[in-house]
């Protein structure tokens, strides 16, 4: 749906070019010949994206005090409304005291069409970044908890490091399979860096079309190409001052590394269609299940933009490599799913437990969500059995968990307890061993009963 551009001027003249320029640009138009006309409009609920305001009408042409008094009413009214401020009486004090009271720009008449229509590019895309920032800022505050559920060593491993390095400016590559976790870990490091409060932009490489490469990464000028109907800003300089995620960063192709490589080396770049350059102030975080050994091997990728990409490189381990985390993770996708479908809260049986430490996950953590998503949905009952989850047979009862045999042991003992309400004959006769083996092994665990 197009931006509506709200135009606050008293020249019946001036309006009706603006409206030409913005119609033709695609942008709904509104008019108003005064700040108290444009009050009257606003409060009627009317969706105004952004406000263009002359700051001296008719009873005072020189002061701008008209146009201070109706930003000090948006700014009472708490309406969030970007504005861009006008006057052919321009002064340094002037724009200075409007931005101020909450303009976001200004700009001199008579303007400059291409230089009015930037501006307002630029101050749409910021102010719809601003509240996606402020919406995942609220996502944050009310989900205060750690990225991943963990308890495996592993994981407690990597957070510590990530931890340690996500207040820094330095290029992360995140490496690991499909459903590791990349994605979401890649927005906790941003929202732990000193650039939290700035856009986090996520580009998937792998969807980007190679004729279209430039353009969507460092955007393009308007006629620089036959569809380029508008300006259109680059995911660099959407990400200015925060963080830029290249997922699947490996599926680039090559004749497109090497323009990456130059930005990354430069820290500027040139939109399709500019004779300028822009400087680039993003830190970069990239992810790939790729390997990279074998794509430098093959001159699938190049070495130089490698190196530069993995300044601090971080392998995500499998969930078949962190087995302790499986139960964790599983009772944090019950409670989520069974909040989002408004589901009566579910329990695992033992017997499912057992099911998903034996199941290797080929699609990780992703999967694992899926699959518990899938159960609540269908599930008629409170609890949740082997049966419910669907896993692949073959896979479950073939394919031993990779966790050591102590852990194994622990996790089953644990389990028959449960099962057991804690009497420890009835469940050493589960696992079928003797008491004195049984009270070896809880006293070799430290498990008090």
């Amino acid at each position: 749906m197009p931006a509506t551009i709200l135009i606050i001027e008293d020249s019946p003249e001036i309006r009706l070019s603006a409206r030409f320029i913005l119609e033709d640009s695609g942008y709904m138009v509104l008019e108003s010949s005064d700040p108290f006309e444009a009050q009257a409009l606003l409060e009627t609920d009317q969706a105004v994206n952004l406000i263009l305001l002359d700051m001296n009408f008719s009873r005072d042409t020189t002061s701008g005090n008209e146009g201070m008094t109706f930003l000090k009413y948006l700014q009472k009214k708490q309406l969030t409304i970007p504005v861009i401020a006008m006057t052919a009486w321009s002064s340094v004090d002037l724009a200075v005291r409007a931005m101020q009271q909450g303009a976001c720009d200004f700009i001199e008449k008579p303007w400059q069409n291409q230089r009015l229509l930037k501006l307002l590019q630029q101050q749409l895309t910021l102010n719809d970044l601003t509240k996606k920032n402020k919406k995942l800022q609220q996502q944050l505050s009310d989900h205060p908890s750690q990225p991943f559920i963990y308890n495996s060593i592993a994981m407690q491993q990597l957070i510590g490091q990530l931890a340690k390095v996500a207040k820094t400016d330095a290029n992360i590559l995140l490496t690991g399979e499909n459903g590791t976790g990349k994605s979401q870990l890649a927005q906790w490091i941003h929202q732990q860096s000193a650039r939290k409060t700035q856009p986090f932009i996520a580009v998937n490489m792998g969807a980007i079309v190679e004729s279209l490469f430039e353009s969507e990464m460092f955007g393009h000028k308007k006629g620089a190409f036959t569809d380029a109907k508008s300006e259109r800003i680059g995911r660099f300089e959407l990400a200015e001052n925060g963080s830029l995620f290249l997922d699947e960063i490996a599926n680039i192709p090559l004749p497109q590394q090497a323009k990456l490589l130059r930005v990354l080396e430069s820290q500027e770049y040139e939109m399709v269609g500019a004779s300028y350059t822009k400087k680039a102030n993003v830190r970069l975080i990239s992810a790939t299940n790729g390997d990279f050994s074998k794509l430098i091997a093959s001159s699938a990728f190049r070495e130089d933009l490698y190196y530069r990409l993995n300044t601090l490189e971080f392998v995500i381990p499998p969930l078949r490599k962190r087995v302790e985390d499986i139960i964790p993770l599983c009772e944090h996708f019950i409670s989520h799913h069974a909040k989002k479908y408004n589901h009566n809260l579910i329990k695992l049986t033992d017997c499912a437990k057992l099911a998903l430490l034996h199941y290797s996950w080929p699609g990780n953590v992703r999967e694992l969500s899926h699959i518990i998503e899938r159960a609540v949905l269908l599930a008629t009952t409170d609890t949740l059995n082997a049966t419910h989850l669907n896993l692949n047979s073959n896979q479950a009862n073939n394919t031993l968990p990779l966790m050591t045999l102590e852990s194994a042991e622990r996790q089953l003992i644990d389990l028959a307890l449960k099962q057991t309400q804690g009497h420890i004959p009835n469940a050493a006769k589960l696992l079928g061993l003797g008491k004195s083996s049984m009270y070896r092994r809880l006293e070799k665990y430290g498990i008090a009963v």
